[in-house]
């Protein structure tokens, strides 16, 4: 074989940075469809497609709707389970509780003696959250609970623990 002179490739750095921008440019073009994608898919609520200028086209400072544009029964609320603090009258029957547990809240209309009370269920079925340590010194007696419920039924027995005695059942 004859001899010749070694081979020298010009330009093939340039090539390499060429390629590179390449799959950058790939990579970007790849990014920005999956964020494209993404935001479609977030544009629908459970309902179906969400109207970005409200149910009466008024848009808030930050491009959102306003949430005091909708009516109080169009507003979805914050949290499905709140937690409600109950102060049950007998704290025997607290310690008993656990969290975890599902108790029904009965209130009952104080009444004088030797008459027939009233007797209510304001919660069915609801979770035991937490039972915060009974303090000896309660001057009333009774003793507080953390009840995981539905947000109506935390205003109801907020109203129920105001007005009457509460107690619980285990179920």
């Amino acid at each position: 074989m004859p001899p010749f002179a070694p081979l020298r490739v010009r330009g093939g750095a340039q090539r390499l940075r060429r390629a590179m921008r390449r799959k950058r440019r790939a990579m970007a073009a790849g990014l920005a469809v999956t964020a494209a994608a993404l935001a479609a898919s977030s544009a629908h609520g459970p309902d179906g497609p969400v109207d970005p200028l409200g149910p009466r086209g008024e848009r808030g400072q930050g491009g959102g709707v306003l949430a005091a544009a909708a009516p109080a029964h169009e507003r979805r609320p914050a949290a499905d389970l709140v937690s409600a603090p109950v102060r049950i009258a007998d704290a025997a029957t607290v310690r008993l509780l656990r969290p975890g547990d599902r108790v029904d809240v009965i209130a009952s209309v104080n009444s004088p003696v030797g008459e027939g009370g009233e007797a209510k269920v304001v919660a069915s079925g609801a979770r035991v959250a937490e039972v915060p340590e009974v303090l000896e010194s309660s001057v009333d007696g009774g003793a507080l609970v953390v009840l995981s419920v539905p947000r109506t039924t935390a205003a109801e027995l907020a109203g129920a623990g105001a007005s009457s005695r509460l107690t619980v059942v285990m179920c």
